[in-house]
């Protein structure tokens, strides 16, 4: 497809992919666009857009756009659609929303989480597109910025988010366990069927006014990894949330799915569902 310009996708906050390739971790696409074969019948059908391999994968607002539509169907389960311009794009099979209908969104924010995989399609003023070369003009649209060094450009690595916590002998079994529990846990949360302590609330509320005062929040360009835009000087601050966090997902795994960190011995999983 030739893009004119009027398909240049404009958007004042840069650009971003609609996920991160995890660590050591490439992402399968399942399939691709255009006539497919089912893989379990043999029957030949038209698969109107991409679907990647991404089981419980945050997903990011592509540019500044607006949440045009969430909902459900047969095919493709929950689903979001984000207006950017003339481009709507859509996330389906998704675990859970973060951004809702009439929401505005800007480029590497996290607005949903996919299932067991990820179904994208895009349109253009209503005509459906080949959702690759959206992607690619987007890729190519990410690397011109960073080229040029314009501001917008989503860059991930301007701030290294990986900030030490008292959890961190455990980190792989709780990030295995974060990718099972923590749709389950947002959701009990949303619906008001489990809550934070109110200790631990309040300790969260205390750290977020003083980053307020200190002007720690926005110091940078907001991104998915880092959607509260700090910097290094905001170091501390980030540790003693994420400490609260973690601590507050463990105590809902012991006190709602009897779950327990493997290193945790009897007396303290006894201590736990009796204090949470």
């Amino acid at each position: 497809m030739q893009y004119t310009e009027e398909m240049i996708l404009q958007s004042k906050s840069g650009y971003c992919m609609p996920f991160e390739e995890q660590p050591g971790k490439e992402v399968a696409m399942t399939l691709g666009y255009g006539e497919q074969t089912h893989p379990s019948t043999g029957e030949k059908f038209f698969h109107h857009g991409l679907d990647f391999m991404v089981s419980h994968y945050p997903l990011s607002a592509v540019a500044s756009g607006t949440v045009s539509g969430v909902g459900s169907d047969s095919i493709h389960g929950i689903y979001q659609t984000i207006r950017y311009g003339k481009y709507e794009v859509i996330y389906g099979h998704l675990a859970n929303v973060y951004a809702n209908f009439g929401d505005p969104v800007v480029a590497g924010q996290a607005v949903s989480l996919s299932s067991d995989r990820l179904h994208i399609s895009v349109k253009f003023d209503g005509e459906e597109l080949n959702p690759l070369e959206f992607l690619t003009m987007l890729y190519g649209n990410i690397k011109a910025l960073k080229h040029q060094g314009r501001i917008g450009a989503i860059d991930i690595d301007d701030f290294d988010m990986n900030i030490a916590t008292q959890y961190d002998n455990d980190r792989e079994e709780i990030e295995s366990l974060m990718l099972r529990y923590l749709p389950l846990y947002m959701d009990d949360l949303r619906h008001g069927q489990y809550a934070l302590s109110p200790h631990r609330e309040q300790s969260l509320r205390n750290i977020f006014s003083l980053g307020a005062m200190k002007r720690y929040f926005f110091e940078v360009m907001p991104s998915m990894s880092n959607p509260l835009g700090i910097s290094q000087r905001s170091v501390p601050l980030a540790c003693k949330v994420q400490n609260l966090l973690i601590g507050d997902f463990l105590d809902y795994l012991a006190l709602r799915h009897n779950v327990f960190l493997s290193t945790l011995n009897e007396a303290l999983k006894k201590k736990s569902t009796a204090t949470s």
